[in-house]
């Protein structure tokens, strides 16, 4: 398999490292480019049958597990969320929503909210600010509430 580097685009290199990824739904390699000598990490997944997308305006579009990933990305900047757990996040998406041929946006949304909100709160709120069209603090104290209200244990007396 030909696989051009992110560094120099060269198109020689060799594999280092082979290992399962995503509990065997994909093979991860480490490759080392020829030219350059930097490594990079590449996925080999099952071809499957295209899970569609349709957005808000109509607009159908096959699911795109690199929009989640960046997505939830920029909700995680600068918090304790690794890469490995944002990629697990977007396999655990697609994975959920594959049941069904054609989903909406608004699911895509929601099934990262729910897993964004066991992964880390702050990125939850964050990525819930933007998709839910936040528009002043009372939106986010609502929001606050509705988090605590789920995850705090209720006190007796």
């Amino acid at each position: 398999m030909l696989v051009r580097c992110p560094w120099c685009s060269n198109l020689d290199d060799r594999v280092v490292d082979t290992r399962l990824a995503e509990d065997g739904g994909a093979i991860r390699r480490r490759r080392e480019c020829s030219a350059c000598g930097r490594r990079y990490t590449t996925y080999e997944r099952l071809e499957q049958a295209p899970l569609w997308v349709t957005k808000r305006g109509g607009v159908r579009e096959p699911f795109d597990r690199a929009k989640v990933v960046a997505g939830a990305r920029s909700a995680a900047k600068n918090r304790p969320v690794d890469d490995d757990a944002l990629n697990a996040l977007a396999q655990e998406v697609e994975d959920a929503l594959r049941g069904e041929p054609e989903v909406t946006s608004q699911q895509v949304g929601v099934a990262v909210l729910e897993r964004l909100r066991q992964l880390d709160e702050v990125s939850y709120l964050r990525f819930a600010s933007v998709y839910k069209g936040f528009e002043d603090v009372g939106d986010f104290e609502r929001e606050v509430g509705l988090l605590t209200k789920t995850t705090e244990p209720k006190r007796k007396g």
